[in-house]
């Protein structure tokens, strides 16, 4: 297990955003935190502490120009997400992504669909393709949300579906949406089940607010787990030190 950066962008600025508010009236907007640096600089950062599997997350239109910015800044060394079609794929590619991720092109209208999959994977290949399984819970069970994780799929996370998936990317990215920017905690049982269900690279997003979360989602995991934290780190303005993460290592 690893810990993976981010560098979530809103309106063309770094931000931390509580996840559950993103949606389309922009009064419930929660803000945790929004920099006066850009986003090369948050990059140049990662690159420079050897920090790989980071993504790059655009929420939204007017975000572009900075994702370039942050990928060029780390050529390979960042993935990047939001709006990603088979039109913008491969430009960003070209542009420093080592992978693009993908969930609204491959989840339309509440459902998974698989010929948008396929004509993606034909254009970039596998290998350079993340799936963005973002979820929230609904009757005891977890389902991919999109339109700002505000729209049920019909797609649920269980252990067959993530094996039909891994036929088609290289890594899965799981944000517990239900937590997302919290800072109280991780989503436990997301967490372990998807510990006993993936068989690919995989990292968990959401609720991670201590050095003690490092440590859960490794056992909870099963070691298979990386893990991104956002607003908890004091370089996004919390109380948990960066460094002090940088310098966590795993144990089982």
């Amino acid at each position: 297990m690893k810990f993976r950066p981010c560098i979530d962008l809103h309106q063309g600025k770094v931000k931390q955003i509580v996840g559950g508010t993103l949606n389309s009236r922009s009064a419930n907007l929660v803000e945790n935190f929004v920099s006066d640096k850009n986003a090369a600089y948050y990059a140049n950062l990662f690159k420079q502490d050897r920090l790989t599997g980071g993504h790059v997350i655009m929420l939204g239109p007017g975000n572009e120009a900075e994702a370039l910015q942050a990928l060029q800044a780390y050529p390979e060394g960042l993935q990047i997400g939001g709006g990603i079609n088979t039109t913008n794929a491969a430009y960003y590619l070209e542009n420093g992504a080592s992978h693009v991720i993908v969930t609204s092109y491959v989840f339309r209208d509440g459902k998974i669909d698989l010929r948008n999959l396929a004509e993606l994977v034909s254009e970039i290949g596998k290998d350079r393709l993340v799936l963005d399984l973002s979820c929230r819970t609904k009757n005891g069970a977890y389902f991919v949300v999109t339109d700002k994780w505000q729209k049920f799929t019909d797609f649920e996370l269980n252990p067959a579906n993530l094996e039909q998936l891994a036929a088609y990317c290289a890594e899965f990215l799981v944000h517990a949406a239900d937590v997302e920017g919290q800072c109280q905690g991780i989503q436990e049982n997301l967490v372990a089940n998807l510990g006993q269900w993936v068989t690919i690279p995989t990292t968990y997003a959401g609720g991670a607010r201590s050095l003690a979360d490092l440590d859960l989602v490794n056992h909870l995991g099963q070691g298979k787990l990386d893990l991104t934290i956002g607003s908890a780190l004091d370089i996004f303005g919390g109380h948990l030190a960066y460094r002090e993460v940088l310098q966590w290592k795993a144990v089982l």
